[in-house]
């Protein structure tokens, strides 16, 4: 009898930036005709980041935050350090990166992607690369924080086709390449069964 899979093969790119001058920023778009701006949200608003966390994750299968609580979001987005910078076209949100600082000047990028309509529109490689020089420069807007160090970022092959590739032009190097097979992740959306 046949059966349909339950697991996928899932290779993990870990990668890491060890210097600010390993930056290589995109071209800005031009902001004459693009109405695109990058904006931190200052407000810890677990409403706001779970919005930004299932529209982005949605075609990617992000679920490991889905179960949160209100308060364990909240928790997270005012542990000391943590920033959300998103990107609007038009204000209207695209896309967001999120950074978490960790011990000993290392910043993860936590999250980074697009809303599925704002995808190949040369958004996210600006996005990331303020995303990047926010990492860097995080000391200088929290200065209980170490000067960062490190900053470093981890993709897989179930995010967006394009995610490797962004990363390693804005500098990344890999440091970690890991294959397994990982239970298949629902395809959920910020409306679950709607598609």
């Amino acid at each position: 009898m046949w059966r349909m899979s339950t697991s996928v093969t899932v290779t993990t790119w870990s990668l890491e930036q060890t210097s600010h001058a390993d930056l290589r920023p995109s071209l800005e778009p031009d902001p004459a005709t693009s109405g695109v701006r990058i904006v931190r949200a200052e407000v810890p608003s677990p409403e706001f980041s779970r919005f930004l966390y299932t529209s982005v994750g949605a075609d990617c299968a992000w679920t490991d935050r889905l179960p949160w609580s209100y308060e364990q979001w909240r928790a997270f987005l005012e542990r000391p350090g943590v920033e959300t910078w998103v990107a609007y076209d038009r204000d209207t949100p695209a896309g967001y990166i999120e950074l978490d600082p960790q011990d000993d000047g290392q910043v993860e990028i936590a999250y980074f992607g697009l809303l599925p309509a704002f995808r190949g529109r040369r958004i996210g490689g600006h996005l990331l690369s303020v995303g990047i020089a926010r990492a860097w420069d995080l000391a200088e807007r929290r200065p209980d924080r170490t000067p960062t160090k490190r900053v470093w970022v981890h993709t897989c092959s179930l995010d967006g086709p394009h995610a490797l590739a962004n990363y390693e032009k804005r500098g990344f190097r890999i440091f970690r390449t890991e294959t397994g097979e990982e239970e298949k992740r629902p395809v959920t959306g910020p409306w679950p069964g709607a598609r």
